[in-house]
């Protein structure tokens, strides 16, 4: 994110701009078999099976929602322009934000959300992702909750990363408020969802209770249209701020990152299990 109270994600899944089909669109409700790590550390999809192994989480659908995608700064008209967020209108998505030396948002919650879909489905959930890879544009905030939705997934996450100012650090949980007409059915699990993402991932990475924002870990919100158009329990997590040496150091380790993706996938189990 490039404020943390900035507009979050978006979409498209088929789109031409000038006559040009763009690279890496979406495919809505891919799912991910696991990853292989390239030379740099990041987490790479591998093919999908078709099958989830046996375990815990066998029978659940998860879906993973990372935050932004990696073409979107080329394309301004198609992530400004405006769907529906809950009773009101907001930008289709955003850029997000990215670390002092260039480490973009869009590529961090990709390699999460990866990370965390090889273990998931290692577990024997049945994982989504919103998009298939980062080299894509959207999808928009409308259509990321509709994956979900579509899924009748068990529980749904958004990952992200924020923007805030570089003297602030640490990471917060985001729940969804109640909305009349919207979020009614959704926030009292996905509180229970929030708290034990959030208690997970103190746990799992050492990272502190963001400083700026939130209390304990956790804010509540109605402005965020990926929770206001969920019909299934989701949360939105930053895992940091980009913008905070210390953070940015974490956020730029495949180490870190693999820890993150561990720590989520222990709190959405917990969540699960209940």
């Amino acid at each position: 994110m490039v404020t943390w109270r900035g507009a979050r994600s978006g979409t498209v899944v088929t789109v031409a701009l000038a006559g040009t089909v763009l690279a890496g669109t979406v495919l809505t409700g891919t799912v991910l078999a696991g990853t292989s790590s390239g030379r740099d550390g990041t987490a790479r999809p591998v093919a999908d099976t078709g099958r989830a192994a046996a375990g815990p989480l066998s029978g659940k659908v998860i879906v993973i929602d990372p935050g932004h995608n990696g073409l979107n700064y080329r394309y301004p008209k198609v992530i400004n322009r405006k769907v529906k967020a809950g009773p009101f209108k907001k930008a289709c998505d955003t850029t997000g934000t990215s670390t002092a030396s260039g480490y973009a948002e869009h590529a961090y919650t990709f390699d999460v959300a990866t990370r965390l879909a090889a273990l998931l489905r290692a577990k024997g959930a049945t994982v989504r992702l919103t998009r298939p890879n980062d080299r894509g544009v959207g999808p928009c905030i409308d259509e990321r909750a509709a994956i979900g939705n579509r899924a009748h997934a068990d529980a749904a996450i958004s990952i992200h990363a924020d923007g805030a100012p570089a003297s602030k650090r640490g990471f917060h949980v985001i729940l969804p408020g109640y909305l009349k007409g919207y979020t009614g059915p959704i926030v009292a699990p996905s509180k229970r969802l929030g708290y034990d993402v959030r208690d997970a991932f103190r746990r799992g990475t050492g990272e502190p209770y963001a400083n700026y924002v939130a209390k304990n870990g956790i804010d509540v919100r109605t402005d965020l249209g990926g929770l206001n158009m969920s019909k299934v329990p989701k949360v939105f997590i930053e895992c940091g701020n980009m913008r905070n040496g210390t953070d940015a150091g974490r956020l730029k380790s495949a180490s870190w990152r693999q820890g993150a993706a561990k720590a989520l996938a222990t709190g959405l189990a917990r969540y699960l299990a209940r």
